[in-house]
């Protein structure tokens, strides 16, 4: 059984009073059982719920545990996948589609936010993405396109414009997106779990899926003390599963990344970094960062497909902060911490039937907090009232991961990538030095 406490990290550190939900004993009945308690599950959950339908959802450890506990916190349109591959794949009416769904999934936050006002979530607005290279045409070009094609404008910050509000030289142009904000993502999933409840909804923790099975009348979930039976189950373990479904846990690919959160230095970020909202680059393998409470910069980075954490991670990190921001100077790291993300082969999450009465809404690494959104949102609509939306993802079957050799491929991948961007970016260096 999962360890059922949350991870030490800034955000367990700064959660919500939430007890512990006792785990399934016996039996019981629901019209629906969602299997995982991250955003996904908890979406599915409370929208069901919404909608007058019995839910019991199980979690192997506790809701927020994965993830969507431990994530960047960052809303923003989009997918993992590149909406112009989307499009290459899919032509120009599908991509759209499929990119109007994403802003959906920005809305549902933004909406549950605003009604359920939880504590500890604080919604800071605008997202900075920014390039290490000179091509200020290139970026022009790619704001017109999203404002055109898509229907998202985007402002475009020329490059004395990024450095003033960013202290280094290491960026030049950027793209401003007022649509995007970031969250407190466990607290945010605190909340759903608790309206979701609220709307009838049974949660139990510490209540691993062991076992999945077709029963008379629809499906039995074996757990260590209980059985759930129910006619419709929603799979969304992500990068944890629960090996359930041959199907989807060969799909799934577990890639991590790492978080670390500094002391509270206020001062010297005010001084080099003059933006609230979330900031990232464009490299293959990005950094991205923000300023949290007390004073904080938190920074996310590095992707491996190595399960066990590097010795020193926090060492790790700061080399990486203080590359770009050298004037930082010495500080103290408080909270280093990692996690498995989810994803397919096609980088794109897995939403739909699999089989009758059998759902998958899971492999949302690399852009989940809209996508486990609107795609809690898409199987409820479907299981609730036979909405057929989520067919529009069907073009992203859950092809297998290639398993151990599949993790050491994408591996090999991530490691070109970072030689390409340190490629490019040694370019760019060269051009700005000659200006």
């Amino acid at each position: 059984m999962t360890d059922p406490a949350h991870i030490d990290s800034f955000y367990a550190a700064t959660m919500t009073e939430a007890p512990a939900r006792p785990p399934l004993e016996g039996k019981a009945e629901a019209e629906v059982c969602v299997i995982g308690g991250g955003l996904a599950g908890l979406t599915t959950a409370r929208e069901l719920a919404a909608a007058g339908r019995s839910v019991v959802l199980v979690e192997g450890a506790r809701v927020g545990w994965a993830a969507s506990g431990r994530n960047g916190g960052f809303v923003s349109p989009g997918y993992a996948e590149g909406i112009d591959a989307i499009e290459d794949k899919l032509g120009y009416e599908h991509a759209r589609a499929l990119w109007d769904l994403s802003v959906e999934g920005v809305d549902y936050v933004r909406g549950a936010i605003d009604e359920l006002k939880p504590a500890g979530v604080d919604p800071v607005p605008g997202w900075l993405k920014v390039i290490r290279y000179d091509d200020a045409d290139g970026l022009k070009r790619r704001a017109e396109t999203m404002a055109t094609r898509y229907g998202h404008p985007r402002d475009f910050w020329p490059t004395e414009h990024v450095r003033e509000t960013l202290r280094t030289n290491t960026y030049f142009q950027g793209l401003h997106d007022t649509t995007a904000f970031h969250i407190h993502p466990l607290n945010y999933a605190l909340a759903l779990a608790a309206d979701a409840e609220a709307k009838g909804a049974r949660i139990c923790e510490g209540t691993p899926a062991q076992r999945l099975d077709r029963g008379r009348a629809g499906w039995i979930v074996e757990t260590p003390q209980g059985t759930v039976s129910a006619r419709d189950v929603v799979l969304s373990g992500s990068a944890y599963p629960p090996n359930l479904w041959r199907q989807i846990d060969r799909a799934v690919l577990p890639i991590a990344t790492y978080v670390i959160v500094t002391e509270p230095m206020a001062d010297r970020l005010a001084e080099s970094i003059r933006f609230g909202g979330c900031i990232g680059d464009t490299r293959r393998a990005s950094d991205y960062y923000r300023i949290v409470e007390d004073g904080r910069l938190l920074w996310g980075g590095r992707i491996t497909t190595r399960r066990s954490e590097p010795a020193h991670l926090a060492q790790m990190l700061k080399r990486d902060i203080l590359a770009i921001y050298p004037q930082l100077g010495d500080f103290r790291v408080e909270f280093a911490w990692g996690g498995l993300m989810g994803y397919a082969v096609h980088k794109m999450p897995l939403i739909g039937r699999i089989g009758e009465g059998l759902w998958a809404c899971t492999a949302f690494g690399g852009h989940g907090l809209n996508t486990t959104a609107i795609g809690g949102s898409l199987i409820a609509r479907a299981i609730a009232g036979g909405d057929d939306t989520w067919k529009r993802f069907r073009p992203y079957r859950p092809l297998w991961g290639g398993g151990s050799l599949g993790r050491a491929a994408t591996q090999l991948i991530y490691w070109k990538l970072q030689f390409l961007d340190a490629l490019e970016e040694r370019r760019a260096r060269r051009g700005d030095d000659s200006a």
